[in-house]
């Protein structure tokens, strides 16, 4: 069994910052890529940033130039460092990550549960 757990979310004032982590764990033969999502009411996930097993990152629009995604050197944690945040950051914030399970020998897409990150005064 694999799971991804969250933390970091929070409540911050416009222009703060904020640091999200997702640790996997479990029976874990390979991680690939890692990435972020976030979900604000009433409105469509959106991808916030990816970063492949190799480190390289890719980002949305609305995250690029404040946002920073990084993973540890033994690869089962990614972190998202969020800078100048403004209210419209505000959703909850997921981790997903391919993983190829020791159990199964296949890869496949896990998800956290999700941190809430609110950005308001």
């Amino acid at each position: 069994q694999v799971q991804l757990v969250e933390s970091g979310g929070g409540l911050v004032p416009p222009g703060g910052s904020l640091r999200l982590s997702c640790a996997a764990s479990g029976s874990i033969l390979r991680i690939n890529a890692m990435g972020w999502y976030r979900q604000a009411p009433g409105k469509q996930r959106e991808l916030i940033a990816v970063i492949q097993r190799g480190g390289s990152t890719n980002y949305a629009d609305s995250a690029a130039g404040r946002f920073t995604i990084s993973r540890d050197n033994a690869g089962n944690t990614v972190y998202l460092q969020m800078n100048s945040l403004k209210p419209e950051d505000t959703a909850a914030y997921h981790c997903t990550a391919n993983i190829v399970s020791r159990d199964t020998l296949s890869n496949a897409n896990y998800w956290g549960q999700g941190t809430q990150v609110t950005v308001s005064s």
